[in-house]
């Protein structure tokens, strides 16, 4: 179209299958743009409004003072100087966006939004998501939201769930999650049914690395607890000694071997031993040996039991003092299996055996009869003085 003044101008174009949806009318934002020297076809610039009315819609205002306008209303406002200098200048005038637009897309946990967000959204427009990394596409919700008619958000939920870790499968044990999914970054824990130990760590995470989510150790293991011989002893022999393994729980007993001597053998150390562990026993394998003590002297002091030229293992003796003395430490003591007694020997002090402390008095005070003699001394004297005093004026007045 053609405007007065000799200028020619050419409508703007409107976005094929635009239509008019009531919206407000425009209001004035100026936007400068440079001259084109060949024409005026204003720039196409679209603002963020609502589909534009139809084409059949555009009008020419008149003119006025040497400007001519051009006004669409399909988004853009387009004005046509020219000043005394012959330059001419175009200028784009925005219209306001609608009250029905959307603003910032929302965000999520699990995913992030496809391109470059904008400043507002049309209704009906869609945008798109992709699933972060470490996680999955649940097809349960989709990947977009769209800008409805209020001006929201609609669907507005998480499409993607965290990535997880392959479930461990432990035989002869269990697995535990605290917090019930095995996804990245939480921990498993591990357990072994009874008669079986854990091999490997105990917690382990499942940690994400890119988009790959793994285990930080191996898979565990139960192992079965299993506990070789304890092995044989001299003079002696320990039940099921035919057996090279034990498993948990599982029971030996040692005995000694009759002795070819005079002297009988003695068990020293714990004749039952328990497989309590992977390879390990409930105590050492014992001894068995000839075991004698020579008989206790305690100076100051004498032996209260049967005494002996020799004393076997586990003899027990008792001690006294003599008068005067008293006894300090161990009583009774025993024939231990390195031939000596124990605990240490027991000595004899002279003097008196101390009682238990008793609290000290808080302070030395007078007998009670000596505090109640000295208060009436007092009031004698005090009588006394008053009886004299009292005379002694009655004599005055008199004179």
């Amino acid at each position: 179209m053609t405007a007065s003044g000799g200028a020619r101008t050419t409508s703007p174009r409107c976005p094929e299958n635009a239509h008019f949806d009531g919206f407000s009318a425009p209001v004035t934002r100026i936007v400068e743009l440079p001259t084109d020297p060949r024409g005026l076809e204003p720039i196409k610039e679209r603002a963020a409004f609502p589909p534009a009315p139809r084409l059949s819609t555009l009008g020419m205002a008149p003119p006025s003072r040497g400007r001519r306008e051009v006004t669409p209303t399909c988004g853009y406002f387009v004005s046509l100087a020219i000043v005394a200098s012959g330059v001419r200048t175009r200028k784009v005038l925005r219209l306001p966006t609608s009250l029905g637009d959307c603003r910032n897309p929302p965000f999520f946990e699990s995913m992030t939004l496809k391109g470059t967000p904008k400043a507002s959204y049309l209704p009906g427009e869609r945008v798109y998501y992709e699933c972060n990394k470490g996680y999955v596409y649940s097809y349960y919700y989709p990947l977009s939201t769209f800008c409805e008619q209020a001006g929201t958000w609609y669907p507005a939920d998480e499409a993607c769930y965290k990535k997880k870790c392959p479930t461990p499968k432990v035989p002869n044990g269990e697995v535990y999650d605290p917090q019930i999914t095995f996804e990245f970054d939480k921990e498993a824990h591990f357990y072994c049914n009874y008669g079986y130990y854990l091999k490997g760590a105990q917690i382990l995470t499942c940690q994400l690395s890119g988009d790959n989510v793994f285990w930080n150790y191996d898979i565990p293991t139960c192992e079965k607890i299993l506990c070789k011989s304890p092995g044989k002893i001299s003079n002696g022999k320990h039940t099921n000694n035919w057996r090279d393994v034990f498993e948990f729980n599982e029971l030996v007993t040692y005995s000694c071997d009759p002795s070819n001597g005079p002297e009988e053998y003695s068990l020293v150390g714990e004749s039952k031993l328990v497989c309590s562990g992977p390879g390990k026993w409930s105590s050492d394998p014992p001894q068995c040996k000839v075991v004698q003590c020579e008989p206790p002297v305690l100076k100051h002091g004498k032996a209260i039991s049967e005494m002996k030229d020799k004393f076997s293992y586990k003899d027990e003796v008792k001690f006294e003092c003599l008068k005067g003395f008293y006894l300090n430490g161990s009583n009774p003591v025993y024939c231990g299996g390195n031939n000596t007694w124990e605990p240490e020997m027991p000595t004899c002090i002279k003097g008196v055996k101390p009682t238990r402390a008793t609290k000290p008095p808080l302070a030395n005070y007078p007998d009670p009869g000596i505090i109640a003699l000295i208060i009436l001394t007092i009031l004698v004297g005090i009588a006394v003085i008053c009886t004299c005093v009292y005379k002694c004026l009655r004599r005055g007045k008199k004179g």
